[in-house]
């Protein structure tokens, strides 16, 4: 049939009862003929608690031995499921991400994958086992265990996926598939059947937690199909694609609308209007490891300018901290920050041939008594920074304007 690589996240593998059923789940694909490969993550909070651990032995943990602990988590979970497997009469063979040989950068507790040594997976499934391996983990060239950080067991999943030349990459979460928009904010919120790489990566950067960005960006680099599905709900999910897929009569303008309430506001005013002063404000936030997203710069008439730029919020007081020292060097007048904003976002590869999709945004807005604070655009993408107290209302009346919502 075909080589499917699934993957199962923490809440999937949460108990001893949920890994049972995962092995039940599993053991019906390879009856249907289906390879399997499965990758998995530690078991729900697992994680969190080796954490806690690590942090009382040090404040801030050595991060090679931090590795070396958190990967255990996952080792717990492959055997656990490889016995649950094997009780339900299918043979199953484990593998850490060192035994797999998924080498990576020497960049703990937030390496890179650089290559997979794929022989012993394919030598197990010619012999008719299920392959279950550790997500989140790999090795570098000296031997030195390895973890890949946030949404590190997805990553593994759709590189496995490509090396093995995977009919279909399938993350199982507790959701069952990609919406429109949150379903919490929009109870009319619609399931998408198909969503393109490009649309999934603005939406992952955006905010929706459904898939990590960094899986999405293997998945489009290698054209990896890309499957997201509820653990314990049947159904056909959300496929994630390549555009050329699409029919373009039938692809909406809008696929999503994203919020994001992470983000918050510094401006620096009164600075000189003067060629660089761009570089010279934000090159001491970038060199503080600092992530700058939306940028508005004002010239006022007196030849000063003011530059407003986001930041995640627990970023905040530290690049407030940068700007102080900046506006005494260059002399501003002023340095304000404002935690009380969100993002919101529509994203759409039908923006490629629509006109007015913008004004439809910001009239949608203005009839909400909505103002915007800043803007930016990408060739499938308008975000605005608006007040937060404003956010849900947002989304909902954005949903409907763009004939999001599902038919009652």
């Amino acid at each position: 049939m075909s080589l499917l690589v699934q993957k199962y996240g923490g809440t999937s593998v949460g108990t001893v009862e949920r890994i049972q059923a995962v092995a039940e789940k599993v053991a019906k694909f390879k009856l249907q003929g289906h390879d399997l490969v499965v990758v998995v993550s530690a078991m729900s909070g697992e994680t969190n608690r080796l954490v806690g651990l690590a942090k009382e032995m040090q404040a801030m943990p050595d991060p090679r031995e931090m590795d070396v602990l958190l990967s255990t988590g996952e080792q717990v979970t492959i055997a656990l499921l490889c016995m649950a497997l094997k009780a339900n009469g299918c043979e199953a063979r484990s593998y850490t991400g060192g035994q797999v040989k998924i080498l990576t950068d020497d960049a703990h507790t937030k390496a890179r994958i650089q290559s997979i040594d794929e022989k012993n997976i394919r030598a197990d499934l010619n012999a008719g086992r299920v392959v279950v391996v550790a997500g989140f983990q790999g090795v570098d060239e000296n031997g030195s265990i390895t973890t890949l950080g946030r949404g590190g067991s997805d990553t593994t999943g759709v590189a496995l996926a490509a090396a093995l030349k995977a009919d279909e990459c399938q993350i199982y979460t507790d959701v069952d598939g990609v919406y429109t928009t949150d379903p919490r904010i929009v109870s009319a919120a619609k399931r998408l059947e198909r969503v393109t790489f490009e649309e999934m990566l603005e939406l992952a950067s955006l905010g929706s937690k459904v898939l990590q960005i960094r899986a999405v960006e293997f998945a489009g680099k290698y054209n990896v199909p890309l499957r997201v599905l509820h653990s314990f709900q049947e159904g056909s999910g959300t496929l994630i694609t390549i555009d050329e897929e699409f029919s373009t009569m039938e692809q909406p303008v809008i696929s999503g609308i994203a919020l994001n309430r992470d983000e918050a506001k510094v401006t620096i005013a009164g600075i000189p209007d003067i060629p660089g002063v761009a570089s010279k404000v934000l090159t001491p936030v970038s060199e503080a490891n600092i992530e700058v997203d939306v940028i508005v710069q004002n010239v006022a008439a007196d030849k000063t300018t003011d530059l407003t730029f986001t930041v995640n919020r627990n970023d905040m007081l530290r690049a407030k901290a940068v700007m102080d020292a900046v506006a005494k060097e260059l002399g501003a007048k002023s340095v304000s920050t404002d935690d009380t904003i969100v993002k919101i976002s529509i994203v759409g590869v039908g923006m490629r041939s629509h006109v007015g999709v913008a004004s439809e945004m910001f009239k949608s807005l203005a009839e909400e008594n909505i103002n915007i604070q800043m803007i930016t655009t990408s060739e499938i993408k308008i975000s605005v920074i608006i007040e937060e107290r404003y956010a849900e209302l947002a989304v909902r009346s954005l949903h409907t304007a763009f004939g999001l919502d599902k038919a009652e």
